[in-house]
């Protein structure tokens, strides 16, 4: 028997609606695979957690979580707590302290779902966006001085190291040396940025030279957006900084329908930490509890957790599950259905459990 341990964090607004439908479709995957056991412990921790204790998880949170093969998290943020004390402590905390340093974003045009771009066929986009995840813009560096002054000064400091920088290229060629097109595209701003990510340049050039069956090309991040909505069968993998892949990735899960569908990897690729998987869509407090959220993204998101457990049939029957659910014409309202969570759920349990695959 297989077992797997996986720690279930819902957290705000509409997160634990969509981990607690992927749980129930957890549960089918689990009664159709032979030998594997998913044990699922539940933790509390959000804002509400915060409300109760001045943080968002406990002080030994991380050392609670070590002990898990992966997570499964919802959303963060909630209107009444500034959103960087909702980040910072628990889903970057989670991200930065077990070195989850490639978050990996697919995106294509689910069967049934309309791309707001004209002409485009489902083929045409079939993305996958790696973004470094552990420095860069969002290392935390830098600080307030003079608060309240008329000189009042704050500095954000983008940290790009070369270790980091050849690690997340690393598991970039390496990404795209496992599609079929063998594509990648390093995005880049270094006409303007001139220290870090002229060196972000230079590395890719490097790390090229050990994957010379992959076709690679380069790209300034204001340029790749008209790239993206002009040209998106140009495109196949994809590498940018923590900053860029963030925006360039939502536009991704937009230009597919919706960021209902999205969904995201934190990887540690060594596997001395849990992996860490979540939609893109944020916590949504606009819709919580009217129960319509999407939960394809977090589905999605929980057949990449399957993958990374080396659980593929079962990442391969979810997947399939959710395309005949989407193709059936069950859809939420972000996606021009009128579905709900629950409608869309019980179809993917279903096709689950009637899949062939």
């Amino acid at each position: 028997m297989r077992e797997h341990a996986i720690a279930a964090i819902g957290a705000d607004g509409i997160g634990p609606e969509v981990v607690d439908a992927s749980l129930e479709v957890l549960d089918a995957l689990e009664q159709r695979a032979e030998g594997v056991r998913f044990r699922v412990e539940r933790f509390d921790w959000g804002t509400d957690y915060y409300r109760r204790h001045g943080k968002m998880m406990p002080d030994d949170g991380l050392a609670t979580l070590a002990r898990f093969d992966a997570i499964l998290f919802g959303a963060v943020g909630a209107p009444d707590v500034a959103d960087d004390i909702t980040l910072w402590g628990l889903r970057l905390r989670i991200c930065q302290g077990f070195d989850q340093y490639a978050n990996v974003r697919p995106t294509r045009i689910l069967p049934g779902i309309t791309s707001p771009l004209r002409h485009c066929n489902p083929g045409d986009l079939d993305w996958v966006i790696v973004r470094e995840n552990s420095e860069g813009e969002y290392s935390g560096h830098g600080g307030r001085a003079h608060r309240g002054h008329p000189e009042e000064v704050g500095t954000e400091v983008a940290i790009f190291t070369r270790a980091g920088v050849t690690r997340i290229m690393r598991y970039a060629f390496e990404m795209a040396r496992s599609r079929p097109r063998k594509l990648l595209t390093v995005v880049t701003k270094s006409n303007a940025q001139r220290h870090g990510m002229v060196m972000w340049d230079e590395i890719a050039a490097e790390v090229a030279g050990e994957f010379p069956d992959v076709t690679w090309d380069k790209m300034l991040v204001d340029a790749m957006t008209v790239r993206m909505t002009l040209k998106p069968q140009s495109l196949d993998t994809i590498v940018a900084t923590n900053l860029h892949a963030d925006i360039l990735s939502d536009l991704a899960g937009a230009l597919a329908g919706s960021l209902g569908v999205a969904p995201t990897a934190n990887i540690n690729p060594q596997r001395h930490f849990p992996s860490m998987f979540e939609p893109i869509h944020g916590s949504a407090f606009d819709i919580t509890g009217k129960g319509i959220a999407n939960p394809i993204a977090s589905f999605w998101s929980t057949a990449q957790m399957l993958s990374h457990l080396r659980e593929q049939s079962s990442a391969d029957r979810l997947m399939a599950a959710i395309e005949r659910t989407s193709a059936a014409g069950v859809l939420t309202p972000d996606v021009g259905g009128t579905a709900t969570t629950r409608d869309v759920t019980r179809a993917v349990i279903d096709a689950i459990h009637t899949s062939n695959i």
